[in-house]
């Protein structure tokens, strides 16, 4: 029985109770991308910060962008208000919190930490505040979740290998290292240095290719980085032999629809190739990547999505069951997801 057929039995109307109730994980998330307007004016009234809009209302306005650089400006701006380790719990556990709502069993969570250096906060400052966060998730919500950090590609190798090494001293805080920020102009090959340190190191590695960037940038983040993943990914579709390697060696894309829709990767989510590179036997799954600005934590882009492609039952289970296997667990909690996932599929009224 092929996949999209194997829960046929469900019937659409009950999708969407499906896709917010199903556990999932969220392999492609970042913390800074979370922050919503409300919290923002909140942390800028709290540290005597002054933003350049009078109103919560107008700095949600202010979220209409054309590319990716125009939403980096402003995502920017908002991580501005972010100076203390209380700060970085607060927007960690908002986040948190939500995605335990929407059935999240699982985060591995991106942060940018030159884009707080930069600006004068310490290291520690970002990794015990986002570390306090996840702890409390373990404890109070049963959600467990890691951080990756990521080097911002706009900036040059020799200050991604300074950040590596200021991050060192708290190095069990983290599992990994991701490569994030404008991907115009700044191939992967730019920070092999960088990912053969943290590949020394014993660290995870994943990238952002093949989103704005060509598939080439996706061959030079697996072939040069070393990656395990490619976050976005969704270009490859224009090269058949990277997609024979991709399924060959079962490479996991996290997938970002509702992104991709606002960034115009693709104008209109019913042109999405989620359905596409799920056809192509591609170890794809959904993720938010930055809910607050991009109109949808991760039930929206499940629901969304479905809704514009005509996506089933079985299209669901098979990319719940790819994040938990993307996902760095160990064997005991990746076979525990995806029993709960099979059972809360076969159950399903």
């Amino acid at each position: 029985m092929t996949t999209t057929n194997r829960f046929a039995h469900i019937p659409r109307e009950r999708l969407p109770a499906l896709l917010q109730g199903m556990p999932k994980a969220e392999l492609h998330i970042h913390i800074e991308g979370s922050l919503e307007p409300e919290l923002i004016f909140k942390l800028a009234q709290r540290n005597g910060v002054s933003l350049g809009y009078p109103s919560v209302e107008a700095l949600r306005a202010a979220y209409a962008f054309t590319d990716l650089q125009s939403f980096l400006d402003i995502y920017y701006a908002g991580a501005s208000v972010l100076l203390k380790e209380a700060d970085f719990h607060d927007m960690a556990w908002a986040y948190l919190t939500k995605a335990a709502a929407e059935n999240v069993r699982h985060a591995e969570i991106f942060f940018d930490p030159q884009t707080h250096t930069a600006r004068g906060v310490p290291m520690e400052t970002v990794i015990k505040g986002l570390t306090s966060a996840t702890s409390k998730a373990r404890r109070e919500l049963g959600m467990s979740a890691e951080l990756i950090l990521c080097f911002l590609r706009h900036l040059s190798e020799d200050e991604a290998l300074e950040t590596l090494e200021q991050a060192l001293p708290y190095r069990e805080h983290f599992i990994g290292v991701g490569l994030d920020s404008s991907e115009r102009g700044h191939p992967p090959e730019k920070f092999e240095r960088a990912f053969s340190r943290a590949r020394e190191l014993g660290l995870h590695l994943v990238a952002h290719a093949g989103e704005e960037g060509p598939p080439e940038y996706i061959w030079n983040a697996l072939d040069v980085l070393k990656v395990e993943r490619i976050d976005h990914g969704v270009r490859c579709l224009e090269d058949p032999e990277l997609v024979a390697r991709l399924v060959r060696d079962e490479v996991p894309l996290t997938v970002c629809p509702l992104s991709n829709q606002k960034l115009c990767v693709f104008p209109d989510l019913r042109d999405h190739n989620l359905g596409k590179l799920l056809e192509a036997g591609l170890k794809a799954m959904v993720n938010s990547d930055d809910p607050a600005y991009f109109g949808g934590y991760l039930n929206q882009n499940f629901t969304d999505t479905f809704g514009a492609l005509g996506l089933g039952a079985g299209q669901a289970w098979q990319l719940a069951r790819n994040s938990f296997e993307a996902a760095f667990l160990d064997t005991p909690a990746r076979e525990r997801y995806l029993a709960e996932l099979d059972a809360y599929f076969e159950g399903f009224q």
